[in-house]
């Protein structure tokens, strides 16, 4: 029997706030260099629609292909499903929708009815888990630091 680690709620918090950081980055270059938003004064109200998509297309990618955002690759964290396997861009996607633009009822609504189980509501749609993975050495390999 394997066991699987939770991720808590600190790391997801820590690993999401680098990935809406890192995105917002991107989202503002977008927005801002484009007169199209500008001219029609909509800046901030197309600023958080290119935000929430861009942030749903990258988490969709990357949990869909490799199960990590930036961060959580930082946090050593991972999506994965029930037991533990890789989920596919289609669940990723489900997953993903919540916490780009549901976050708080979808944080909120998980935290009230599914008390200690540490998913979020679309975790639980998705059937999905965030995970603290750990760090293995290939088999057959040893390293060894350098001396300095």
């Amino acid at each position: 029997m394997e066991t699987i680690y939770l991720a808590k709620w600190e790391s997801r918090f820590w690993a999401w706030l680098i990935d809406i950081l890192l995105v917002g980055v991107l989202s503002d270059l977008i927005v801002e260099s484009s007169g199209f938003f500008w001219d029609f004064g909509f800046t901030n109200m197309a600023g958080f629609g290119v935000s929430g998509l861009l942030i749903f297309i990258y988490w969709t990618l990357f949990e869909g292909y490799t199960g990590q955002s930036v961060g959580k690759m930082a946090l050593s964290l991972k999506v994965t499903d029930r037991e533990g396997g890789k989920i596919g861009f289609g669940v990723a996607a489900l997953e993903s929708f919540g916490k780009a633009f549901l976050l708080p009822l979808d944080c909120l609504i998980g935290w009230l009815a599914m008390p200690d189980s540490k998913l979020r509501l679309f975790n639980r749609i998705s059937s999905t888990i965030v995970i603290r993975t750990k760090y293995e050495e290939p088999e057959g390999v040893r390293y060894v630091k350098e001396d300095e």
